[in-house]
Parts: structure tokens; sequence; C-alpha cells
């Protein structure tokens, strides 16, 4: 017999085998004994109350053999001779799972990407972490496995309705990561783990007769007849039966080459601001309630919103543990992003802390720059605005501006700044000089917002840097809903979280897959 159960258990309980299994039979209603197994379906923490407690829903296995957990089949293909191919521009999430169906399709996929293998692009960041010197085709956003490689690797999702999640999920098992991640509510790899699993993607592709080419950027393609008939790069032309665009929010002389060409773009909202950095044993120390035991419980994170003066106003890809990164892809300009190893044991936890940013606000910056409120590019120039500013206020290379919490929300310029884990270096800087208005007014004015929700939260022992600016892709591209092709080009494929259709590596990843099944209906139809 199976039986489902629900139950709560104490962290240090939860670690006991025993008291465990004492607990599902407590709730089975049997006895110890007749319980021969479980599955964990279901782990998360539940901070709410006086007390701290794991939360489970296990299936347990009474008075018969333990199951395996069931897994989705994949078969991958030998697609070398295959009589179609895709070519695939960018190696994100998107990209390797649009190939990794293509093959199980029968397709074969012909990956381009701008930047380095994993090995190749690890030295590039330490270059980036220690002189401040931005490889553009090598850095945090561009290279193979993308963005979501060097930071972070949170698989959280509320995106449901676009795929498989669990699909998604047991491919990432299948080459390497941790199984917990099929359970835990907040599943993360860790920014130290992925790479082996990035390299095992390659390799499959490779074995089943995919090819995959590094530092093999995109420069222009050929068009006719409403058509792509071929991708134009430094090693030679690459043509094939459909195109992928799946080159991730920060390529933007991707969009630059399209508008070039007169192909449809759109101007995408998104959201700008600061990443916040707290130690984390105060983080830990305000959402436990109690003294923080690294051996029985995750080092602490929070999830934060609030309206100010009609803005949305957010925590976005908290880290716990975690490292504040140069995420720039360009000299002259400061970005930064959040990263977190598998074990989140860094001192420091950091979030972005952003605001939502439309077309009109975007405008409103940047008409004294005769820029057309209609221009498709116009949230990208706003964008770029904000981080060249970061730049100048920052003194030069990969050096961010930054104050303390309160500091900043007071205009206060920081006497000196906190110990903090960006590598690069922290220069006292006024940030509302650095920000548009609109966007530090209302960052101001929710910290002491968010002190309230989370006491102990707004305090000068909390860094503000600037500019968390990449939190999704300022521009779309446009899709036919049922073909998923571009209006004016029937074999461009638009894809992922550049394209405006995803937002983290699961659903990039779903939007990946997506597309690679809809080519493979249309090019295998009989």
């Amino acid at each position: 017999m199976q039986q489902e159960l629900s139950f709560k258990l104490l962290p240090s309980d939860a670690l006991q085998e025993s008291v465990f299994r004492k607990k599902m039979a407590e709730h089975a209603g049997v006895s110890l004994q007749r319980i021969t197994g479980y599955q964990i379906l279901r782990r998360s923490v539940d901070a709410r109350g006086s007390r701290v407690f794991y939360t489970f829903r296990v299936l347990a296995f009474i008075d018969e053999p333990v199951l395996p957990r069931s897994v989705i089949p994949f078969h991958f293909r030998d697609v070398a001779q295959a009589k179609h191919r895709v070519a695939i521009v960018g190696t994100g999430p998107a990209g390797l799972f649009a190939a990794l169906r293509c093959i199980e399709m029968g397709i074969q996929p012909i990956l381009l990407e701008r930047g380095k293998d994993v090995r190749a692009r690890r030295r590039d960041l330490a270059v980036l972490n220690k002189q401040g010197v931005v490889h553009p085709e090598s850095n945090y956003c561009f290279g193979e496995g993308g963005a979501g490689t060097y930071s972070d690797g949170k698989l959280y999702t509320r995106s449901s309705k676009r795929g498989n999640i669990q699909r998604i999920l047991q491919l990432f098992v299948h080459f390497g990561a941790d199984e917990s991640i099929l359970y835990d509510a907040h599943p993360h790899i860790g920014t130290n783990k992925l790479p082996q699993i990035i390299t095992a993607m390659r390799e499959a592709i490779l074995e089943a007769g995919g090819e995959v080419h590094f530092e093999c950027k995109m420069t222009d393609f050929g068009i006719r007849d409403q058509q792509i008939t071929c991708l134009k790069t430094p090693k030679g032309n690459i043509t094939a039966d459909a195109y992928i665009l799946a080159t991730g929010h920060s390529a933007r002389d991707v969009f630059e080459l399209m508008h070039h060409h007169g192909i449809q773009l759109l101007a995408k909202p998104f959201a700008l601001g600061v990443r916040v950095e707290h130690p984390q044993a105060l983080i830990n120390e305000i959402q436990y309630h109690c003294a923080f035991e690294p051996d029985t419980l995750p080092p602490a994170s929070y999830s934060l919103v609030q309206q100010i003066q009609q803005k949305g106003m957010f925590s976005f890809c908290m880290c716990p543990g975690g490292i504040i990164a140069p995420a720039a892809t360009a000299p002259g300009e400061i970005v930064v992003n959040g990263w977190s190893p598998s074990k989140r044991n860094n001192p420091f936890a950091n979030s972005g802390m952003v605001v939502e940013v439309s077309g009109e606000d975007a405008f409103h910056v940047l008409k004294s720059t005769g820029i057309d409120s209609a221009h498709p590019l116009l949230l990208l120039r706003f964008q770029q605005m904000v981080e060249q500013a970061a730049f100048a206020a920052g003194g030069g290379k990969a050096v961010a501006p930054a104050q303390r919490l309160v500091d900043f929300c007071e205009k206060k310029l920081s006497a000196n700044l906190p110990a903090n884990s960006y590598l690069p270096g922290l220069t006292s800087a006024p940030l509302q000089e650095v920000l548009p208005e609109y966007i530090f007014r209302v960052l101001s004015k929710g910290f002491p917002q968010f002190g309230k929700k989370m006491k102990g939260y707004y305090t000068n022992e909390a860094i503000v840097v600037a500019t968390e600016s990449r939190t999704s892709s300022p521009v779309k591209i446009p899709r036919h809903p049922e073909t998923l092709t571009h209006p004016q080009l029937n074999n461009l494929y638009p894809c992922g979280e550049g394209a405006g259709y995803a937002g983290g590596i699961v659903s990039a990843a779903m939007d990946g897959e997506r597309v690679a099944h809809i080519i493979a209906q249309a090019l295998l139809k009989p």
C-alpha cells in the first residue's frame, strides 16, 4: 500500500531518520515496522510562527517494496546524418534545452555561442573580479550556459503553464544535479556545480551528432523572401532549415542588428534598481527568530514587495550566503548581480531591489535626447544610461558606487563602507545622483517599509550597490502565438529570456523545448 502524507518536523528532528519514520507511521496510523520506505515529494521551511519547522509531503510505502522515483524517459537519438538541422544562437538554458529537444525529435542542432566554454570562461571572470577588466564576449552574461551558469542557478519558477517543470528538473538531475531539486520548494543548484552540468549537456549534444561552436558570434544574417537564408559568423556562414534566436537579455548588438534590418521589435517594460547586501547572520536572526544552526537549517532568504506611489518595488534574485558579482558586458558600464554556491555558506546575503520601468518612465527621462517615445530600443537606451552613470560614479573599471542603506535613504554620503562581498571594489557615492529621480524616490521610501516587515532589515549594517539593471530584457521580439515564428520571418524563432518569453533558468528552458517541439512538428510533418 502507498499513502501520501503531510507533516511538520523541527529542523533537528528532520535530520534523524528514526524520528522521520516514526512521524510517518503516526500519520499513516500503522506500526513503524510496516513502513518499508518513502519518497519525499515536497520539502520547505516554514518560519512564519515563533518556531521554525520543515514541512514535508511524502509518499510512504507500507507493507510493500519501495519503488524508485518516477523518471521521465529521455531518448537522445543519433542525429549526425539527420535530414533536418536547426541553428541555435546562444547556449543559455533556452538554447541548450532546445538543442536537447531537437535531438529527441531526430533533428540535428547547430549551436553558436559568442563566448567561451565554461572552463575558459571562468578565467575571464577571474580577470573581471580581480582586475575589473570586462571581456565583451566572455563574462557573467555571455558564454556557455548563459547568464545562469555563473549567477546562482536558482530553479524556482511560477511558470507552470509554459511547460513541464518536472521534465526540466529531471533533465538537470539526468546531467548531474542533486535529486533534491525535484522536491525542494525553492530548488537551487549553485554556481559551483552548474558548470559540470552544462559541460555534461554539451557532451551529450556532441555525442548525439549535434554541433557546438564557441567564440562564433553571429554578426549578421542573410534575408530573402521573408526567410533567414544564413547566419554570418567570423568562421563562415551557417545554414539550416530553421533558426532559433536564444541570445539572452544582454545581447544588445543583436537587438541593434535586427533594428538596422527593419525587423520588428517592441520596447518591453522591465525593472531596475540596486543590489542590497546584509550580513547573513542578521537575515537568519530576523527570519528564524531563534539561534541559527547551520547543520539543521539553510541560510535564510526573503521575498519582499511594496507599492510606493503607484510603482511596484520588489526583491529580485535573492541570494542567501551569496556574493555580489560584476555583470557588465562592455567597458564603461556598471551592472551588479548576485549568486550563491550550492552550500550558500558565504557570510553575506544579497538581493536585487528594483522598481518597475515603463516606456513612459523611460521617455520622461530620455526625451531631451530626441528619442521617439515609440522607439523599440527606448528602454534599452534607458538601461544603458543608468549603467553608464554608475560607471562614472564608480570612478573606473568595475568599481561600483555604494552607500550604507540608511545613508542611501537619507541622502547622506557614507563616510565608510562595511565589509562586503563585491570583489572589484566599492566606492562611496551619492546614489541619488546615479539613479533616475523616480527610481531613487521609490527605493528610498520602500526600504523603511521593508524594515517594518522585517525588524532589523533597515540598518546601516547593510550596503546598497548600484546598479541592478539586467532583471529581464528591455526588448521583446514578437512571434506568432501558434507558429512561434517572427511575423516578418517565417523560419526565425525568437526564444527565451532575451526575446521576452521567459524569466529565469526553468522558464527559459521550457520555452526552448516548446520552440524546438514546434519546429520539429513543422519540419517532420508528412
